[in-house]
Order: structure tokens, then C-alpha cells, then sequence
């Protein structure tokens, strides 16, 4: 259920009532609104804990949380959330974009991707260190040494470094290095791994599986937050269909219906979403018409000789050409292309 406090609540009142909510057994989540504070009470309620509540000083109104998933709803928090790293900001208006190639191979080669990307308008470096792949046989990632690299590209650009989790025994040493912990489609319903990375003191983006629904993606989404991290972007990456044009199929619908029911930042990955490079820019354009409120793409040096996703990947120039246009597009929907420095042409 959620604590609605009056417009006027002092601060005194509202950690009185967060009490009251905790000796009921409840755990309490004080949310600052634009006009009022909202105090979640999540855990297993008793039919006469409403009216306790209800008459607690300051109290505007007690209401159940229809929404299966609690934290996430926006009837617990109806503003839109922002996340900030750095430079970095998606959400509430801004617009996000983190770019970078799929797995770190080499210093030049992450090096490289650091600065085009950063040059072209991103404010946030992708790149995995530890990669899951389908074979055992294909390439896995340098680990500790490419967080390392990563880490030192932040150094260089000050762009946020955001790179996979793939285990439990790992969040730890990611979230050394890392500014955003990412947890792949692969994972998405890894519960002990989402309540380890909501645990670990850094934002989140949690990628949808590909064959989840919107209720699992956001019961998932659930999980980290329930963990008392609020920092954390839904990401659309696609989803498995009877199509084969494509590698998945991107339903932008998520946009809009992710707004409707959440308030956490919706961010768009339209280079798994089509698996073609080619379709990589109109996605990107269509996503942030839709109200996307980031992008996530992969963009390498050569992607001819990508030792992961090449297919899919961008080049610098085709990055800087998508970005010039993603701005326009983002000021013609009154959304703000956060660190975009490429001119409108």
C-alpha cells in the first residue's frame, strides 16, 4: 500500500509514518514527489493496518497498490524517474545515449570507440568484459582486464562506463570499475543476481528477456528495486517472434506502454533489436519519436573485424550521421539529447 502524505508534511512527519510503517512489519520507501511524498509500505498486509495508518499525522490518504509490482509503479510514484552518472542522464525528459562496441578487444580498440563516441554526442560508454555467448567456443570477454580498459577510457573522456554482470560471485569486482551495472537479457529473471546488483550501490540497466512479458520484465525490475535502489533504466532489446528479417523483433509499443505503467527511464537497444546495421539509425530515430528516454548502440572501429556483433554494429562515421539526426529528432518531441555536441544538419 502506499502512505499518501499532505502537500504541507513536515519532515518530522514523514519519518514518523515511515516508522509506524516499519513497526507493522512493513518495509518503508519514502518517495519525494514534485508536489507531495509518498511513503511505500511493501510486504504483507493485514485488513486493519489501512486504518492505523490513515490517521497518522500528516496523512492525506492510505490506497492499496493494485500493480503486481509495487516500487515500480507509477501509482507509488507518478513523476517520471531520472537517472544521473556523471554526464549521463536518461529519463524525465532527457535523453540518454550510450554507445560502444560490443565486447572489449584490445586498449586501441576501446580507446578509439571512446572518443569518436564521445566526439558524436554520448554520455555513456558501452563495452562487455565478460561476455555470455551462445557457443562456448566463441570469444568471452577479457574480464578484469577490459574493465580495466574501460575504466581507463573513462579516465580519458569522463564518459560512464556501463558493462555486463553475468554472476553473483562478479558484482562485486564489476561494480569496481563500473559506473552502471547491466544485466542482460540472458539474466533477466536471475533473481539472486538481480537482488545482488540492486544491493551493490551503483544504477542499474535491466535488459528485457526475449521472451518475457511486460509483468515478468517488470516483477524483475521489482526485485532491484525491492533492494532499495531506485537508480535503474528498463531496456528494450527486442523480443524472439516467428520473424526472421530480423534478429528480433523491436516493439516500440514498450515505449509507451512502459511510461503508462512505470516510472522508471525506458532506454531502446535498436542494435540487438534488428541484428542489421542498416536498420540500426531508423530505430534509433523512431525511438526517440516515441519517447524513448535513451539508446543503446553499438558502434566499433572496424566492425568488418568485430570479434562480437559486428553485423550489427556502426561505424564512426554512420554513429556521428545517426547522432546529428537523433538530436533533431529529439528536439522536434521537446526531449533534451543529453551531451549531444554534433550540429543539427
Amino acid at each position: 500500500m502506499i502512505v499518501v502524505m499532505e502537500s504541507g508534511a513536515t519532515a518530522e512527519q514523514i519519518e514518523h509514518m515511515a516508522e509506524a510503517v516499519r513497526r507493522l512489519g512493513l518495509r518503508a520507501s519514502v518517495i519525494e514527489g514534485t508536489e507531495r511524498t509518498v511513503i511505500a509500505a511493501i510486504g504483507e498486509k493485514r485488513a486493519d493496518m489501512m486504518e492505523s495508518l490513515a490517521s497518522g499525522p500528516g496523512v492525506a490518504a492510505v490506497m492499496p497498490i493494485a500493480a503486481p509490482y509495487k516500487l515500480a509503479s507509477r501509482e507509488v510514484r507518478p513523476d517520471p524517474s531520472c537517472v544521473r552518472v556523471g554526464e549521463f542522464a536518461a529519463g524525465a525528459g532527457a535523453v540518454g545515449v550510450i554507445a560502444g562496441p560490443c565486447s572489449v578487444e584490445s586498449e586501441e580498440q576501446i580507446m578509439s570507440a571512446a572518443r569518436a563516441v564521445k566526439a558524436a554526442g554520448a554520455t555513456a560508454l558501452r563495452g562487455g568484459a565478460f561476455k555470455p555467448r551462445t557457443s562456448p567456443y566463441s570469444f568471452q570477454g577479457m574480464k578484469e582486464e577490459g574493465l580495466k580498459l574501460m575504466a581507463a577510457a573513462r579516465e580519458e573522456t569522463g564518459l560512464a562506463v556501463v558493462t555486463e554482470v553475468m554472476g553473483t560471485d562478479d558484482v562485486e569486482l564489476v561494480a569496481r570499475y563500473a559506473d552502471v551495472l547491466q544485466v542482460g537479457a540472458r539474466n533477466m529473471q536471475n533473481y539472486r543476481l538481480l537482488e545482488a546488483v540492486g544491493g551493490a550501490g551503483r544504477p542499474v540497466l535491466l535488459k528485457r528477456g526475449p521472451s518475457a512479458t511486460m509483468d515478468e520484465f517488470l516483477l524483475a525490475a521489482e526485485y532491484i528495486l525491492n533492494e532499495g535502489n531506485d537508480q535503474l533504466m528498463l531496456c528494450e532489446r527486442g523480443i524472439r517472434t516467428f520473424e526472421g528479417h530480423t534478429r528480433f523483433t523491436l516493439p516500440l509499443a514498450s515505449i509507451s506502454y512502459l511510461h503508462r505503467k512505470t516510472h522508471l527511464p525506458v532506454v531502446i537497444d535498436p542494435s540487438h533489436g534488428t541484428g542489421h546495421t542498416y536498420m540500426v539509425p531508423d530505430l534509433a530515430y523512431a525511438a526517440i519519436a516515441a519517447g524513448a528516454d535513451g539508446l543503446m548502440v553499438e558502434v566499433h572501429p572496424s566492425p568488418e573485424t568485430a570479434l562480437s556483433d559486428g553485423y550489427q554494429s556502426l561505424d564512426f562515421a554512420g554513429f556521428e550521421a545517426m547522432m546529428a539526426r537523433c538530436r533533431r529528432v529529439a528536439e522536434a518531441v521537446d526531449q533534451e539529447l543529453v551531451g549531444s555536441t554534433v550540429p543539427a544538419s
